[in-house]
């Protein structure tokens, strides 16, 4: 049986890969959220490592409210970077594959194409900086390891992008959507699903990958295909970034390049259309229950 430590379980991905976790029972998962693994805590991570006998740690564990962390640089670099730090430690310590998480946000996005693993990244927000230290960590400390960055997540748990717009629909009109940010909105469930594919083929290609669904949009391109496939009259405005002022500035194009992904793996990756169109009203009706 392969022992897998999941960190984060409470997150988006988290949840995903509870929700598929029973799939395969030659798998076996220790679901950890903030209460029950502290990964800011070195003395937690490894007491939890020393008594669970792992073969993987998948860390979806992260700070992610990129606005708040323009102000509180130190609570994002504390999780997302010293966190990732304490389990790429401790996976060395023990052999262990670390299966982490980070983000497109390491990207400047000035970039005209895609940005592909070989790029140098470049953040340019304290969130971006966080997470691109913890992959230096990583990095350093450890020959076992798969990054796998993503963009745009949504899903039927957690806040998100989808989520957020089916709020807003019933709240008010027009909703204002920012039309110069571009990217792949990504599905969490599809990111579980080949998080299981490396783990269920026993991979030692190890290294930095790129998974998102394919395609480009922009942010208000993703409003539009959400209500369009409900079938919703919402109007929504197509606005630059400038309307719509944040603490942290976003990549002007994030689009993450999945090639090398899908060779290594011998894997298809869905394009964003068709995962929306396939999971949208799964979301709705999760939501309207909670």
């Amino acid at each position: 049986m392969i022992k897998i430590l999941v960190t984060g379980a409470e997150g988006q991905l988290g949840q995903c890969l509870q929700k598929i976790s029973g799939a395969d029972p030659s798998l076996h998962f220790d679901f950890r959220d903030r209460n029950t693994l502290d990964i800011t805590d070195q003395e937690a991570v490894q007491e939890a490592f020393r008594t669970g006998l792992f073969d993987y740690c998948i860390n979806t564990a992260a700070y992610t409210h990129v606005d708040e962390a323009e102000h509180n640089p130190e609570a994002a670099f504390k999780v997302n970077a010293c966190g990732a730090r304490y389990l790429a430690l401790a996976c060395e310590q023990l052999g262990v594959t670390l299966i982490h998480i980070s983000t497109d946000y390491v990207f400047d996005g000035e970039k005209a194409g895609g940005y592909s693993p070989e790029d140098a990244p470049n953040p340019i927000n304290e969130y971006g900086k966080s997470k691109l230290k913890g992959e230096k960590y990583i990095q350093t400390a450890l020959q076992r390891y798969f990054i796998i960055r993503t963009s745009w997540l949504y899903s039927e748990f957690g806040h998100n992008f989808v989520k957020t717009m089916l709020r807003l629909r019933s709240e008010r009109e027009p909703i204002r959507v920012v039309n110069d940010q571009w990217g792949s909105p990504t599905y969490a469930g599809d990111v579980a699903n080949f998080l299981f594919e490396i783990i269920a083929t026993a991979k030692k290609n190890y290294g930095i990958y790129h998974f998102c669904n394919g395609g480009k949009a922009s942010w208000h391109e993703f409003a539009m295909a959400i209500f369009r496939h409900l079938g919703s009259s919402v109007s929504v405005l197509s606005v630059d970034s400038n309307s719509l002022p944040k603490a942290a500035r976003r990549p002007q194009n994030s689009l993450l390049i999945t090639s090398g992904t899908k060779a290594a793996f011998n894997i298809r990756i869905p394009t964003w259309e068709e995962s929306l169109t396939e999971q949208l009203y799964n979301i709705v009706r999760k939501t309207s229950m909670t």
